[in-house]
């Protein structure tokens, strides 16, 4: 028996899980009712209260327990806690920036009684190995889930660019300015539209002033009909992973290229080889840049279609929810051993 508290097929299901528990909303329970219909897993949820008697009810018959990265200090403590007592195998996943950007929140997460670290790229793997004494770890990327982020036609077309991404936190505010509102702002009767959350009032106006519309918290399982109804995205990277963490893809990359939709990125180099560039995606090294590729690109087709081709035949071969499955059963088979 296998128990999660990762991503959906190691992607969808946490951030639809994730974001009910933070918006506590309509939209929260839209995510929360989606991923219900669309996966048969079995998805129990709890209060803090009453952790402990919950996770020992279910944890007792596990083999191998996945916890993530975002679980409080307390909530690991328990867990680790019932390892001990029932002997199961304990998993820690990260698909996050804190082990580089705020070691001090995950040095109270006790690596060191996990049995390994599943790291979403290879810099956090080693990060994991070098700092937190993890005794074991791998490298184990975001993918995206096939059966539903996939290409499919539109009777009518919503936007011609989107971005989909959260503004908070100051981590990318001035990427944001350079490489989304700027040249968003510069092209002529160019209807475009942002998704997410954490945007203040004074980025929804700079938004509204480059006549980019905002349209809030998008439920995840929801993403692949907005692609559709576009022609080009955006991926604008936070900035830790434009440097420190150059490498490490987050799920956006993988989702939109599923779903062939052409994907413009701000600076970001693919140290792992995960995506061959300009040929799976196009890169920029400036806001000018950006510019002239939104430019070029919403006027010619071809282009358009032999860049989402080229990506969703990288993703179908490579970077499927199937392919980490696969990883998953090797790394469970070597604990094993």
């Amino acid at each position: 028996m296998l128990a999660w508290e990762l991503q959906h097929e190691f992607a969808t299901e946490a951030a639809a899980i994730c974001a009910f528990l933070a918006l506590e909303g309509a939209r929260g329970r839209q995510a929360l009712d989606q991923f219900r219909s669309a996966f048969q897993l079995d998805v129990r949820t709890y209060s803090p209260a009453n952790f402990a008697a919950f996770a020992e009810r279910e944890l007792a018959d596990a083999d191998v327990v996945v916890v993530h990265e975002w679980n409080s200090p307390e909530i690991i403590a328990t867990i680790l806690q019932l390892k001990q007592k029932f002997n199961f195998a304990a998993l820690f996943h990260d698909t996050h920036h804190r082990a580089y950007t705020k070691p001090e929140e995950i040095s109270l997460l006790q690596i060191d009684r996990f049995d390994g670290v599943l790291a979403f790229g290879e810099i956090i793997r080693q990060i994991y190995l070098e700092n937190f004494k993890a005794k074991r770890a791998w490298t184990f990327h975001e993918a995206a889930d096939t059966a539903h982020f996939f290409p499919f036609s539109s009777e009518h077309m919503d936007d011609e660019v989107n971005w989909v991404g959260n503004w908070g936190d100051e981590e990318r505010t001035r990427e944001l300015t350079e490489f989304l509102v700027e040249p968003l702002g510069a092209l002529k009767r160019c209807r475009s539209a942002v998704y997410g959350v954490r945007y203040p009032a004074s980025a929804q106006e700079r938004l509204q002033q480059a006549g980019i519309e905002y349209r809030g918290y998008l439920p995840n399982l929801s993403a692949p009909g907005v692609y559709s109804r576009s022609l080009l995205t955006l991926h604008i990277p936070r900035r830790c992973y434009a440097n420190g963490l150059s490498g490490v893809p987050t799920i956006r990359m993988f989702e939109a290229m599923a779903c062939g939709i052409p994907l413009i990125c701000s600076p970001w180099t693919d140290t792992e080889g995960l995506f061959r560039v300009n040929q799976d995606y196009i890169c920029v090294p400036d806001g000018r840049a950006m510019l002239s590729e939104l430019q070029h690109l919403l006027k010619d087709d071809k282009a358009r279609q032999e860049l989402a081709a080229s990506a969703l035949e990288t993703i179908q071969r490579h970077h499927t929810c199937a392919h980490r499955a696969e990883q998953f059963r090797h790394i469970c088979e070597e604990l094993a051993r």
